[in-house]
């Protein structure tokens, strides 16, 4: 009898399209969720969680900053090193960081990027990246996240980071490409200091919305693809495969990303806009492997079981349909209000034969 393959096996031949034991899964959950499912099996051990649900699970891995604070107008905010300021807010019975400070907000020119406080490459320790993880050898690893239209979003806040390109066109230059150069300095450090034991990095983004695109491909072409493409290519220099995370309705954008080396696609938000799961695979399927699927708009939330398991069997059957290429998870963090029997339907479902 062959072994069950480990569920890092299993999560890279999904990802290079090999065969596996059976469709491998992870998890995204909102913190409630987590307190829901360690109250359930009785264990503050997440991987002890992994194992009753049978969840193979990306693992993350970052360096420690050790840099100066960001000091921003309201001390009853907390920011990061990049200057967003979050504010804690109920919602649904979930508590959410929810940013309310964008520090560039009120920038007008190029003298105003130069004179803001950059985060620097030095100020971490990616010394930790690789002492994190040789605890997980049975376990796929990510590591690193470069989001360049989302960090522009962050630090100038939507209307203006919209506008921006139009508007401020050589003012988005500059500021794009410095995210892009302190993006580039970070992941390579963080890739020469674990050789080998990262798999997977994050070169990701949110372009899609409920209906369509945030920004038009040309637009994307213009500004942003160029600084995704330079991620892109240090991450395959490292060996490392890249995962690409868009919420929302991006499919104009999809044979864009795949031309440029993207090789996993999450979230797959088929809500949004209506996908044709069948066509998406029989178009994309052969060059990258999806990851999520399972509805948290209406399915987990609102769904009864049958419905989660339902729409589980579909995934298989549609995404999965050569029997790889196809990691499934919720699409996006599992919310407060989703009933525990949906969550456990989910993951008892992708074990079915």
């Amino acid at each position: 009898m062959t072994s069950p393959m480990s569920p890092r096996e299993r999560i890279l031949n999904a990802i290079n399209h090999k065969p596996v034991d059976r469709f491998p899964t992870d998890i995204w959950a909102v913190p409630e969720v987590w307190q829901k499912l360690k109250d359930y099996f009785r264990t503050n051990d997440t991987l002890e969680i992994y194992e009753h649900l049978g969840i193979d699970g990306i693992i993350g891995l970052s360096p420690e900053y050790h840099g100066p604070a960001f000091h921003g107008p309201d001390p009853s905010l907390t920011y990061n090193e990049w200057g967003w300021g979050m504010r804690k807010t109920e919602y649904q019975g979930g508590i959410y960081e929810e940013q309310v400070y964008f520090p560039l907000a009120t920038a007008e020119t190029i003298e105003d990027l130069e004179r803001f406080p950059w985060p620097d490459p030095e100020d971490y320790d990616y010394s930790v990246i690789a002492e994190k993880a040789q605890k997980f050898p049975d376990r796929a690893r990510m590591c690193g996240y470069s989001a360049i239209f989302y960090y522009h979003n962050n630090l100038r806040g939507l209307e203006c980071s919209l506008m921006d390109p139009i508007l401020r066109p050589e003012f988005t230059r500059v500021l794009l490409q410095k995210i892009s150069d302190i993006f580039f300095e970070y992941h390579r450090r963080c890739f020469e200091a674990a050789p080998g034991l990262i798999d997977i990095t994050q070169v990701t983004d949110d372009f899609g919305s409920q209906n369509g695109l945030l920004i038009s491909p040309k637009l994307f072409d213009e500004f942003y693809r160029p600084h995704m493409q330079r991620a892109i290519d240090l991450a395959h220099s490292f060996g490392i495969q890249v995962f690409h995370h868009d919420d929302g309705d991006c499919r104009r954008l999809l044979p864009r990303l795949i031309e440029m080396g993207i090789n996993i696609l999450n979230p797959i938000q088929w809500r949004c806009g209506n996908w044709d799961l069948s066509e998406l695979k029989e178009k994309y399927g052969a060059r990258i492997c999806f990851h999520g699927g399972v509805d948290n708009q209406n399915t987990l939330p609102f769904g009864s079981p049958e419905d989660v398991a339902r729409e589980v069997r579909w995934l298989k059957e549609t995404l999965g349909s050569d029997q790889t290429g196809l990691i499934i998870a919720p699409c996006h963090n599992i919310q407060a209000i989703t009933p525990l029997e949906n969550i456990l339907t989910l993951y008892k479902t992708v074990s079915e034969e």
